[in-house]
């Protein structure tokens, strides 16, 4: 008879796809090795493959993990069955909120997915895509000209420029947070610049420049 999984496996699989995300995020991926993923665990290697035959498995299930996550979000806003600008402002806030927790594993998918299969890739670009049209058919019904001129595709990926790299440059712990700068996305990508309103925060200043980027 099969021995059955322990009751904290998964947390146990999450817990590891976290650290292994982090390692081929901040090393990269060919730089990883399972030895220094099962370190950072706190596991041995043995007890490494019991949760994840090799480190392609760790890649696959990273980047997997991420989009279909992500498209759980815009099924989630989706059944809210909102007007198209309060759905993309929600689409918007729930987006920047995800990745301020993902960033590595989004680090990962956007940067190493070049070492997946044919198929593997294939699959997991197409859910990209269908992440990507939620975004772009919403685009199109706030702004139709976009979609006759077949723009809206464009300027939603512009739209994902800004999401995507937050976490380059912006360091949370100041006066801002990722709650904060979500409608600040918003009203930039709605109204360019002279939109854009001080958030209401209760937080208090930073002591440093919290959204200084990187030189």
């Amino acid at each position: 008879m099969a021995r059955g999984r322990s009751s904290g496996y998964e947390d146990q699989r999450e817990l590891i796809l976290s650290h292994a995300a982090e390692l081929f995020a901040q090393r990269g991926y060919s730089a990883t090795s399972m030895n220094g993923v099962a370190e950072a665990c706190g596991l041995s290697k043995p007890a490494l493959y019991h949760y994840f035959r090799d480190k392609y498995d760790l890649l696959v299930n990273i980047a997997e993990n991420h989009v279909v996550r992500l498209q759980a979000l815009v099924c989630e806003v989706t059944n809210k069955s909102l007007e198209p600008e309060a759905r993309l402002r929600e689409l918007i806030r729930r987006f920047v909120v995800e990745y301020a927790q993902a960033q590595h594993a989004h680090r990962v998918l956007v940067e190493d997915i070049k070492f997946l299969t044919e198929e593997d890739q294939t699959r997991i670009l197409n859910a990209e895509r269908q992440v990507t049209h939620a975004f772009s058919s919403t685009v199109a019904q706030l702004w139709p000209h976009l979609g006759q001129a077949h723009l809206d595709k464009p300027t939603t990926m512009l739209l994902f420029g800004m999401i995507n790299w937050m976490f380059t440059w912006f360091r949370p712990g100041g006066s801002l947070s990722y709650e904060d700068m979500a409608p600040i996305v918003a009203d930039l990508f709605f109204g360019g610049v002279p939109s854009v309103r001080p958030p209401v925060t209760t937080n208090p200043p930073p002591s440093s420049d919290s959204t200084k980027a990187d030189t």
